[in-house]
């Protein structure tokens, strides 16, 4: 029983680590766009059944179960909706609602966001910071084409809620690519892979959607949806429980070399 209090307070704490190394990923993310907050499901690694003997029968019978500690079993991403954040700039979106942008990397590698700080390179393309390419409900590269169209600014370019692109030419509004807003049935099943962007891990049980429920707002940006005081909560609750677990080891150990000591004897 010594042993099989070790080994499941030993459990305990490595589950602690891992849920503490996730909390600290969220603090670390408190102030980046489109950022969403993680959190670790655990399970039991298995229940161990006691045993004990009828003093009248002389025969084992099960008491009940026991846990012999937890492990991460997977980690899930909460997508509810963060704070925006208005800015005035033009290329800069925020969904309400449902839904991600769809981007394509310079290689052709297609992932998700809600991170909508775009900018228009030399192309005239609308790009991210990093310059991957923000699709239309076509997966095309959207262009907005400014070619002999009066601009007094940027601000004459207009995107409307349902991300449709228009630009303001001298009072007359001429009307462009609109932006994908896309979404999946299935949260749960997406991964994130780094800058606030997030795919599928099965795209072919997971199938890319339209989002419905949604209105873009221009000149605004999504901020994260990881709240500091919450995160800093559970950073002591997981310290305390840390403690706790390694108050049980140490006198687990000093059990043990008792033991040994005895039976040395």
């Amino acid at each position: 029983m010594i042993i099989r209090g070790l080994e499941t307070a030993a459990n305990g704490m490595q589950a602690l680590i891992d849920q503490n190394d996730s909390t600290a990923n969220n603090v670390a993310n408190v102030n980046t766009v489109g950022f969403k907050k993680q959190s670790l499901i655990f399970q039991n690694i298995y229940n161990s059944n006691v045993i004990q003997k009828d003093s009248q029968t002389d025969e084992n019978k099960s008491v009940g179960e026991l846990s012999v500690g937890s492990r991460v079993q997977k980690l899930t991403y909460d997508f509810s909706q963060g704070t925006l954040d208005k800015t005035g700039n033009p290329f800069d979106l925020a969904i309400q609602g449902d839904g991600f942008f769809k981007i394509q990397s310079n290689d052709g590698d297609i992932s998700y966001t809600r991170n909508g700080s775009f900018t228009m390179n030399n192309n005239g393309e609308l790009v991210t910071k990093d310059g991957e390419y923000v699709l239309d409900v076509r997966n095309r590269k959207i262009k907005i084409k400014t070619n002999d169209v009066v601009m007094h600014s940027l601000n004459d370019i207009i995107i409307n809620e349902d991300g449709q692109i228009e630009l303001n030419n001298e009072g007359n509004r001429i009307t462009m690519q609109k932006i994908g807003i896309f979404d999946f049935s299935n949260k749960e099943d997406m991964i994130c892979i780094g800058g606030s962007q997030f795919k599928p891990i099965d795209p072919n049980t997971n199938k890319e959607l339209k989002a419905e429920k949604f209105s873009v707002e221009q000149g605004s940006l999504e901020m994260s949806n990881a709240n500091t005081v919450n995160e800093m909560i559970k950073t002591i609750n997981t310290s305390r429980n840390y403690e706790a677990l390694s108050k049980v080891v140490k006198s687990s150990g000093d059990t043990l070399t008792t033991a040994i000591k005895v039976g040395r004897i």
